[in-house]
């Protein structure tokens, strides 16, 4: 066995943590928020129209290009921003790690990923792709004009389950509808939550969310409503789709999750966020897979 050069290492080195580090600027880690819904989604659509390992392979594709096409997107829009901003001046783009031409060139690609997985996936999947993107695009300008900024978002992510569901049956369902409304109000819920760490910024910036909007207080009630529509949206697609008690013990499961989550914050003391905001939202999001794949196995 020849060793492997000093050379080569280095160059694998280098290329290892140049991929880490747009990783970094996309935020990877975050994709356990919104994945399990579109697998989740995959297993009740299932149901309907067998799932081909092809399919589930450009599913796959489809969400990792559209969400790394955002991300990336969101970071070159918002660069401005973060650079003045002490808790994200470190980011890639503003502390020089990536440059602009580089994160330019890694949306193009990733765009372009998303719209060939979604030919792959089927001619509506495609011409759907194109108003899809900019959906997600879009995003990053909402926190310049209007405070229902996290619902946006909420909605665009809430497009993984729908697109999933309509990419392996062909067919809109208001059923799944559901399960998209659920992403959408979970998503919006704990958006507004992250967003308090961000209140005194955004109002000498002149950028727009509901902390800023209506204060901390009130703000975490207000994700508290999003989390409460988000259980009824999940707690009903026990009766569309016909599901059995392991899914209806999952909901009650992430319903008890949601207060944990809110109990750890209170207006006086947000230090505690993080921990709200990645483990919980990663748990409830992976519980609600669990739950449905169990469902759907034993049942």
């Amino acid at each position: 066995m020849k060793p492997v050069s000093v050379k080569n290492s280095g160059r694998f080195s280098s290329f290892r943590d140049r991929m880490l580090t747009f990783g970094n600027m996309i935020k990877f880690s975050h994709t356990i928020f919104a994945l399990p819904f579109a697998l989740s989604a995959i297993i009740l659509a299932h149901e309907k129209q067998a799932v081909t390992l092809s399919g589930f392979f450009w599913i796959i594709v489809a969400m990792a290009g559209a969400r790394s096409s955002a991300m990336g997107f969101n970071r070159i829009v918002d660069a401005e921003f973060d650079a003045e901003n002490p808790r994200t001046a470190d980011r890639e783009l503003p502390s020089g790690k990536i440059t602009k031409g580089a994160a330019v060139g890694f949306v193009l690609l990733f765009s372009f990923i998303f719209i060939l997985a979604s030919a792959m996936l089927g001619k509506l999947c495609f011409y759907l792709s194109f108003p899809v993107l900019a959906i997600l695009l879009l995003y990053s300008y909402a926190k310049r004009f209007t405070w229902l900024c996290h619902l946006y978002l909420g909605f665009a992510i809430s497009l993984a389950p729908l697109g999933a569901w309509v990419a392996i049956t062909g067919s809109f369902s208001y059923r799944i509808c559901l399960l998209s409304m659920g992403l959408m109000s979970y998503i919006a819920g704990f958006d507004i939550l992250y967003a308090c760490q961000d209140v005194n910024f955004d109002i000498k910036s002149g950028l727009f969310s509901i902390p800023a909007h209506l204060g901390i207080k009130k703000a975490l009630f207000t994700a508290k409503i999003f989390h409460i529509f988000s259980f009824i949206f999940l707690l009903l697609l026990y009766v569309v789709f016909d599901l059995n008690v392991i899914y209806l013990i999952t909901v009650f499961i992430i319903a008890l999750l949601f207060i944990v989550e809110h109990k750890l914050l209170n207006p006086n003391d947000l230090s505690k966020i993080n921990i709200a905001f990645f483990h919980m939202n990663s748990i409830i999001s992976t519980v609600l897979f669990i739950g449905i794949f169990a469902d759907r196995l034993i049942g």
